[in-house]
């Protein structure tokens, strides 16, 4: 049996099962002695050492049958080889028996052991026909051996899954079982499928296969050292059922395949070997088929949900993939797609449709779709099934609907459009406190799926956080928006009082023109003023054409001409104006701000004090900085108001101002790096100090030569 002959190496077979046979003695030993693996629990503690125990058995039988030559005894070690492998597979699916198992019930724990139990029944039953048989080649022989590859891929699978769900602090320690085993059952895949292929053993790999066996001994017995209790317990997830069913559903079917093609090959006559190609090439066209087929995906989903958990979902899993998805992409129409594929997938799905409201006046519109049709139809925002889902947070089940299973005042709130909407399943409502943004409309699902308080409550929860999600990003839209329109505005507040100065000017100017129409001084200096004016009208126009400050370089600015041009302005609305330039100095800016800022300074303080009262200027330079003084004798100002309210925008004590000229001086000044400083006191007056940075040009004795006293 298993090929062995009188040419076989059976020297070296003795050798190894003895090796065997010692090595799984003293591991018994060495449980026994520690109390099992750890503390675990009484079943686990019980088959642990039994699997060992078997193992030497094994080991001692087949070293027996090899010695003396008695066929019955080696054939009674391939039997115990069934029954130790029974045990080793009960020990790794205890290993992995979820950690909330007390919640699912006594039949669903017992469907684990099915297959191990049909298993052993299946092939101690053909090694018995196989013992009886004359041939040691006949139909059981190879039945014994599937029996033996399927334990070898069940042993591998359940070692991938105990190992890929460790936790971290657990690896560790489970490494070198899950080596020691996935060793064990790696060859002897390898060693059943060669000998099922090509109908006899490869002669070295039988005879290496209690050499590779007793080599995972040292590795068994380091897990045992490097933890006091059993490996972490394995918490199932949905995703590993999910593909552990798969494997197993796929290695089935390619073991159902393989008898089939077995058969036609041997009994097919001439045409066998054709018709188990064209089997074969089929086969797999319907395996890629299933594989690839989302309906048949969902189905297996909701059948491990329905007969193998307490819950259908694995929350963590769900939210966490759920918030991946909504925070990858930023505008509200990728959000709104992904929210619809988001709740389409917990709820089996494939397709679905997100209507928003997109403003306040506006009814719900469809903004987003995924796999579902483009639709014109709005819902007004106070129609009934608004109104229903937003008091009740109620989804609305189509599907009860039409069949006439759901309450009146759901079948009620349903819009003609919306029940007759192709497939159309679940109406979801978006939720964002007490109000509704929207709501989704998703189609009827892949597989037949009960719509329970478990798949109410997480789409309720989920389309809450979804709703979260949108409102925050159009409220950041909005802001955005304000902005933008708030720049906007305060860009037109500094035009229209730049505006106001230029309409005082030619105001003055047309007033006075009715006395000096027959000046030529006069009418020289008026064109040179409605000149000046439309050339600053002209800035203003593409300063809110291109929504910035007006173009200009930033370069030296004289300040000294700039005093003088105030002065004489000044002269010319019969006011006087005193100015002392100490130093003549230069500042970075661009002149025309600058004269506008000084300006405005100074006609604030001619403003505030009568014509009899003094007004005067004085420029000079101290410690890198261009100073510019206004003083008047003026009302003055209080402290608190100078504090609080001077530089506040559309704040004045002006009966035409606009509140803008101090706001946007200070602003610029600070821009420049200089500031204001206001000294004023009410009823004596007010001192205002523009402090600027220094422009030294090359021809540093032009730009700083002092004013000859």
């Amino acid at each position: 049996m298993w090929g062995v002959t009188g040419g076989m190496a059976v020297g070296l077979m003795q050798v190894g099962y003895a090796l065997l046979a010692a090595a799984y003695g003293g591991y018994v030993a060495l449980l026994l002695g520690r109390g099992g693996l750890g503390r675990p629990v009484q079943a686990l503690a019980l088959v642990h050492p039994s699997a060992a125990v078997a193992t030497t058995a094994w080991g001692l039988l087949a070293l027996v049958g090899l010695h003396g030559g008695l066929p019955w005894v080696w054939q009674s070690a391939v039997m115990l080889d069934e029954i130790r492998y029974a045990a080793w597979i009960v020990f790794m699916l205890l290993l992995t028996t979820p950690t909330d198992s007390a919640t699912v019930s006594a039949w669903r724990r017992g469907l684990r052991f099915v297959l191990p139990v049909a298993l052993v029944v299946v092939g101690i039953g053909a090694g018995l026909i196989a013992a009886a048989a004359a041939s040691p080649a006949g139909p059981a022989i190879r039945v014994l051996l599937a029996c033996q590859l399927a334990w070898a891929v069940l042993g591998l699978v359940l070692v991938e899954q105990l190992f890929r769900n460790q936790s971290d602090s657990s690896r560790w320690a489970a490494k070198p079982l899950c080596l020691g085993l996935g060793a064990m059952f790696g060859y002897d895949v390898y060693l059943f499928s060669q000998a099922l292929m090509f109908g006899a053993f490869d002669v070295d790999a039988l005879g290496a296969r209690p050499f590779v066996h007793a080599a995972a001994v040292p590795l068994l017995a380091t897990a045992l050292r490097r933890q006091s209790k059993e490996p972490g317990r394995l918490r199932v997830s949905k995703s590993a059922a999910f593909y552990s069913a798969s494997l197993v559903l796929v290695g089935a079917y390619l073991l159902l395949v393989a008898a089939a093609g077995y058969y036609v090959r041997y009994f097919g006559g001439s045409w066998g070997g054709a018709l188990q190609v064209a089997l074969l090439t089929v086969a797999l066209l319907l395996l890629s088929a299933l594989l690839l087929s989302g309906a048949q995906r969902a189905r297996l989903r909701v059948f491990l949900g329905k007969h193998f958990f307490r819950y259908r979902y694995d929350y963590r899993v769900e939210w966490l993939r759920f918030t991946a998805m909504l925070s990858s992409r930023a505008t509200p129409q990728e959000v709104g797609g992904l929210v619809v594929r988001g709740l389409a997938d917990m709820a089996e799905s494939p397709a679905g449709a997100l209507w928003f409201k997109v403003s306040a006046d506006e009814g719900y519109t469809q903004a987003a779709a995924w796999n579902l049709a483009r639709s014109t139809q709005a819902e007004p925002l106070d129609s009934v099934l608004c109104r229903f889902m937003r008091e009740r947070e109620w989804i609305v089940d189509l599907r009860s609907v039409r069949t006439g299973r759901s309450g009146r005042d759901e079948a009620q709130s349903v819009p003609p459009w919306l029940g007759q909407l192709p497939s159309a399943w679940l109406v979801i409502p978006l939720l964002a406190g007490p109000e509704m943004l929207g709501f989704v409309v998703l189609a009827e699902p892949r597989a037949p799926m009960e719509l329970n308080w478990e798949v109410r409550d997480l789409l309720k929860t989920a389309a809450r956080q979804a709703a979260a999600f949108l409102a925050q990003i159009h409220a950041a839209e909005a802001l955005v928006e304000a902005r933008k329109f708030e720049a906007f505005n305060r860009m037109s507040a500094f035009v229209v009082h730049d505006l106001k100065n230029i309409v005082t000017q030619l105001s003055l100017m047309l007033k006075n023109a009715e006395r000096h129409r027959d000046n030529p001084e006069f009418q020289q200096d008026m064109l040179v003023t409605v000149g000046s004016s439309l050339e600053r009208m002209k800035q203003m126009m593409v300063q809110l054409r291109e929504g910035g400050r007006p173009s200009g370089a930033t370069l030296g600015v004289e300040l000294a001409p700039i005093v003088q041009r105030l002065q004489a302005g000044a002269a010319q609305r019969g006011r006087s104006l005193d100015i002392d330039i100490r130093d003549r100095v230069a500042t970075r800016g661009q002149e025309q701000r600058l004269e506008r800022v000084i300006g405005h300074v100074v006609q604030n303080a001619l403003d505030a004090t009568s014509e009899s009262g003094n007004v005067w200027l004085r420029l000079s330079q101290d410690a890198g900085q261009a100073l510019l003084v206004v003083g008047d004798s003026g009302v003055g100002m209080s402290d608190e108001f100078v504090r609080t309210q001077l530089y506040r925008p559309f704040v004045t004590t002006k009966a035409s101002g606009m509140g803008i000229g101090s706001y946007e001086s200070l602003q610029y000044l600070r821009e420049l790096g200089g500031n204001i400083a206001v000294d004023s006191e009410v009823g004596r007056g007010t001192l205002v100090t523009l402090s600027m940075p220094l422009f030294h040009s090359q021809d540093d004795s032009v730009m700083r030569e002092p004013h000859p006293e």
